[in-house]
């Protein structure tokens, strides 16, 4: 009893978090109670004096442990964690932490989720989007632009000039719209349901590009001047950061500047000769300001001591001679423009360094800063676009598509499709605004950023490919019928830029953020890292043994939550969830005490352990998103409608971050710790989370068919054209009137079916276009009431309409071959000569 007693006091501290002084006198107690109880003797005396000792030891600062423990300790641990490069140090000192440090820490405070400020529209975003935005997408032909323009026409050019769109984000000041990121990211969604490379086109200039860049560091000047050019659509800008050889890594591209002396306008001035080829460069073709990230080199020290200064951003304009633009990529048949760029020794003056001379070789952190917002709204934007417009036109196509006599809505098989094409939807969607409301808060989340990106675009396939199965051969072949082809052929665009998704996954999210996000862990490497000797082990002494509690508690937590479900956590309650915040809190202690033991076992090998990297981004995401529907579900009232959606997203979740989990303890790089990993995660007889079932399953799949106002609320945001005669107008026309007719459609179904041998005198086998025939037998037989026949009529024509497809006689194909060989054939013209075009034109 003398020691059980402490050690169950111990425990307790332990789970709750009780440290200091606190935890030594709880301890003493503990310990003369156990003497109490228990039959003391002079060893029992001794070991009882010696738990508040060695608690005090531990827990409290002295330099018994200071010389004993921490200067050894030091030199140990150093070795083990890993190293950071100077890109590496930039990349995490950019960026605010938020809601994912709480899921590291391993206790998430879910008060901070739900009582975090709320962003809604303003009435003037809210009219942008119903006038300006809304007449865009009317102005869109998408089959046109993307098979015999290869290029938005001139009046969309204009209109979105004239408008401007690409000023969004640029303050009223200046003279931009001074939009809110929430209404940024709603604009790019609803124009991407209606033409990607629209989107993408308005998306680029308003996220990571000259206009932010300028925004946040520039010269008061370099605002005054460029800014308001930005806004009015006086000048075009991209931004080239990818390189043929190095990608998008900054730390490795070869493009310079070298610092020198060079006329500009008339004056011998200081400045950089700029040499660079670029690729994959969106609005590269039209561009009149061409953003540049540039290594600047001063080899003959004309700015001070240092011959490498560093990665720089720089404004070049079109116009100087030896800039070269014009040549386009194709980018998967999308029509934005995009193309390379290159210069050879391209003099510009220092003042065209965004943010002037001081901001020289301070390039990387500003576009990590600049990254984080842009990729937490063009990308996840369009994705959660892709995801709605799936939604809205295959439920419709679904319903109204009929085989067997029945609506092939009804069939399991389908159901199985429709179920995450709903869900995911609901996911993208809550995850979007929970990120782009941290940016409106002020936040920048680096690591929310990259982790939306990569797992938006991923449900983007999952969700478009779910939505083929649907549709099947009306989806297969392309033409102006088609409307999902365009979505489908964007995915590998979005899964591609603003960091590839491989890369994403298995070593940006878990490996940044393991470090980034962790409460302990950045302050043991600046103490290892610091030149300083005695310094360093005063700061290690300071900090790493509350990394030890941390990931013991952690540990312990796991388990307990693991056995107990979580039943002795606090958590909010009503509204049913729960059992949710209970397994969130569970698993986000067995993700943190895994990634404090990959920290301090695997270490300065994490960059080579990308699987495991990759299972751990996987549980973040699962974490995080789960964390976003709850915050979307409260911000919608806990609408009751929502609810059976809420819990299969939930439960996705937490099977999703279990079999990560699981993968990553069963694969883990170091053999010897994984008995200890899986009696610490998934402890022996401990209950496991299951995955959705059928019946919730059937009625997630049935929110996206039946005619509800969760339906709507599922599509809000796409763009519901009223043409029935265009693409997705002719859907949603057909489900419409599919709809209004239901009944009586079931009554000829059910008397067609009935009809003997000898009774049915060819009606069962009329042709899909003899719809007339039909209603008319049905009105004569009585089926079907004089009244009800024009409306069945037309019902029957537009669902026969919906099942076309398009066939191009050859003379046509030969027709698109020939505008495909046009475009291939680059004709260069300057920037401002198709500026000037696309104005002369209206």
């Amino acid at each position: 009893m003398y020691l059980l007693l402490p050690l169950l006091t111990a425990l307790v501290l332990l789970y709750t978090g009780i440290g200091g002084w606190r935890a030594v006198i709880a301890l003493a107690i503990a310990g003369l109670a156990g003497l109490l109880i228990g039959e003391a003797s002079f060893v029992t005396l001794l070991l009882a004096a010696s738990i508040p000792l060695l608690g005090a030891l531990l827990c409290l600062p002295n330099s018994l442990r200071t010389r004993w423990l921490s200067r050894p300790l030091l030199g140990r641990i150093g070795a083990m964690l890993p190293s950071l490069s100077d890109t590496e140090a930039q990349a995490l000192k950019s960026g605010t932490v938020g809601w994912e440090g709480e899921l590291f820490s391993g206790r998430p405070d879910w008060d901070k989720l739900l009582n975090a400020k709320r962003i809604q529209l303003s009435a003037e975003e809210q009219a942008f989007i119903d006038g300006p935005v809304n007449e865009l997408c009317r102005m869109l032909d998408d089959w046109k632009i993307t098979h015999e323009d290869y290029d938005l026409p001139q009046p969309v050019w204009q209109f979105v000039l004239d408008n401007g769109f690409f000023g969004l984000v640029i303050p009223q000041a200046f003279g931009g719209k001074g939009f809110s990121h929430t209404a940024h990211s709603e604009i790019v969604m609803r124009l991407s349901t209606r033409s990607v490379s629209a989107a993408v086109t308005v998306m680029v200039p308003n996220s990571l590009g000259p206009g932010e860049l300028l925004l946040h560091y520039g010269t008061s000047e370099q605002q005054q001047h460029y800014l308001p050019r930005l806004a009015q659509g006086e000048d075009i800008p991209c931004f080239a950061l990818t390189s043929p050889i190095a990608g998008s890594d900054a730390g490795a591209i070869p493009d310079k500047g070298v610092v020198c002396r060079g006329q500009w306008e008339g004056s011998e001035v200081l400045g950089l000769k700029v040499t660079w080829n670029k690729r994959y460069i969106t609005l590269a073709p039209v561009a009149t300001l061409i953003g540049l990230a540039i290594k600047v080199f001063d080899p003959d020290q004309l700015l001070g001591d240092e011959t490498e200064i560093g990665v720089t951003c720089v404004l070049v304009p079109r116009e100087l001679e030896g800039v070269n633009a014009g040549a386009r990529h194709l980018p998967m048949n999308t029509a934005f423009m995009n193309g390379p760029t290159w210069g050879e020794d391209v003099f510009i003056p220092l003042d065209q360094v965004i943010g002037g001379q001081e901001m020289l070789g301070k390039g990387w952190t500003m576009l990590l800063e600049c990254l984080s917002i842009g990729r937490s709204i063009s990308l996840p934007a369009l994705a959660t676009g892709a995801g709605k417009l799936a939604s809205l036109s295959t439920g419709a196509y679904a319903y109204t598509r009929e085989q067997f006599g029945r609506s092939i809505s009804q069939f399991e098989g389908v159901q199985e499709a429709l179920e995450p094409l709903a869900g995911y939807t609901y996911q993208m969607n809550a995850a979007r605004l929970f990120t782009v409301a941290m940016l409106d808060r002020g936040e920048h989340p680096a690591v929310p950023s990259a982790l939306l990106k990569y797992r938006n675009t991923d449900l983007m396939r999952r969700a478009i490919n779910h939505a083929m199965d649907v549709v099947a051969g009306r989806g297969v072949i392309t033409g102006p019928r088609n409307f999902l082809a365009r979505a489908y052929q964007a995915v590998p665009i979005a899964i591609t830029v603003e960091g590839a998704n491989i890369l994403t996954r298995s070593l940006m999210v878990f490996g940044q953020g393991a470090i980034r996000c962790h409460p302990y862990i950045t302050r043991v490497i600046e103490a290892v890292e610091n030149p300083d000797r005695e310094r360093a082990v005063q700061q290690f002494d300071d900090t790493f043994y509350a990394l030890v509690a941390s990931s013991l508690r952690n540990q312990l937590r796991a388990v307990v939550l693991a056995y107990f479900r979580g039943a002795m956590e606090t958590v909010p309650s009503g509204h049913g969830l729960e059992t949710y915040y209970r397994q969130l809190a569970r698993f986000s202690s067995a993700f943190a005490f895994l990634t404090d033991v990959t920290l301090l076992s695997v270490g300065g090998g994490l960059k080579a352990r990308q699987r495991l990297s990759g299972r751990m981004t996987d549980c973040l995401v699962h974490l995080y998103y789960a964390s976003a529907v709850i915050r979307y579900w409260q911000e919608q009232g806990y609408q009751d409608d929502q609810r059976e959606l809420v819990q299969w997203c939930l439960q996705n979740s937490l099977h999703g971050a279990q079999q990560a989990l699981q993968e990553a303890v069963n694969n883990f790089p170091v053999t010897a710790l994984r008995p200890l990993l899986r009696w610490s995660v998934f402890p022996p007889g401990h209950s496991r989370v299951r995955n959705t079932d059928d019946v919730l399953g059937a009625k997630v799949a049935a929110s996206i068919v039946e005619d509800t106002p969760l339906r709507a609320h599922l599509t809000h945001g796409c763009f519901a054209p009223d043409d029935s005669e265009e693409a997705l107008g002719r859907i949603l026309n057909a489900y419409t009137l599919a709809r209004r007719t239901e009944d009586v459609r079931k009554r000829v179904n059910a008397a067609v079916r009935e009809l003997d041998e000898d009774q049915v005198d060819g009606v069962s086998l009329l042709m899909g276009h003899q719809r007339a025939e039909l209603v008319d037998w049905a009105v004569s037989t009585g089926v079907v009431r004089p009244d009800e026949r024009d409306l069945l009529l037309e019902a029957l024509t537009a669902l026969y309409d919906v099942i076309r497809v398009d066939a191009f006689d050859p003379e046509g194909i030969k027709a698109l071959a020939k505008s495909s060989r046009g475009k291939r054939q680059v004709v260069e013209r300057t920037a401002r000569e198709d500026l000037q075009a696309f104005r002369d034109a209206s």
